[in-house]
């Protein structure tokens, strides 16, 4: 069951795989959609039973560290979920729509024996950095464009420097893309 996984599996595990997942079966996705027009909207509806059953174990008896588990793998599969929806709403039916492109997409690879990100037109090893057991930041559609836009920048091997008004959630969103990607992250407060 999905409640004695959480308990076995490492945090960073847990989330990678589950990412690893989603990829994968919206790629199933978009090949069933051949055949099977409602194919992305059934899709949409496994998410949101996979998202009430999380919180259903969430609401049970678990230690904190079990707790937080599952708060993280909510976190994520409600972005999923998200992105199924927006899928869905815009009638995207290719694999290859800059909607579904915008997306982080994790890949196992067997050839390499790796993990890659992929976004837009860049693709990153994962880098397998330590990320904790901590809270995630909620993938809003504005941290998707950071991440898009960030993501080019170091595709280009160019700097990302965000700028706004303080509390905006630019120091927040560069750390979580970090912790996608598994790389280490320095911040520096220059002022």
């Amino acid at each position: 069951s999905v409640g004695d996984w959480l308990k076995e599996t490492p945090n960073q595990i847990i989330l990678t795989v589950s990412l690893l997942d989603f990829t994968r079966e919206m790629t199933k996705t978009f090949e069933n959609l051949q055949t099977n027009d409602q194919a992305m909207q059934a899709f949409y509806q496994s998410k949101v039973d996979g998202l009430v059953e999380l919180i259903d174990l969430v609401r049970t008896d678990m230690s904190k560290a079990d707790r937080m588990k599952t708060m993280c793998l909510i976190t994520l599969d409600a972005h999923s979920r998200d992105i199924s929806l927006k899928l869905v709403n815009f009638k995207v039916t290719d694999v290859n729509h800059f909607e579904w492109q915008s997306q982080l997409r994790f890949e196992w690879r067997e050839a390499e024996g790796d993990c890659f990100i992929m976004i837009v037109d860049a693709e990153f090893r994962y880098g397998f950095e330590y990320i904790g057991n901590g809270a995630r930041l909620v993938i809003t559609p504005l941290t998707d464009r950071i991440y898009v836009t960030a993501t080019q920048a170091l595709k280009l091997c160019m700097g990302c420097a965000p700028a706004g008004p303080a509390g905006t959630g630019k120091t927040e969103t560069t750390k979580d893309l970090g912790a996608m990607l598994a790389k280490c992250i320095y911040v520096f407060n220059c002022a």
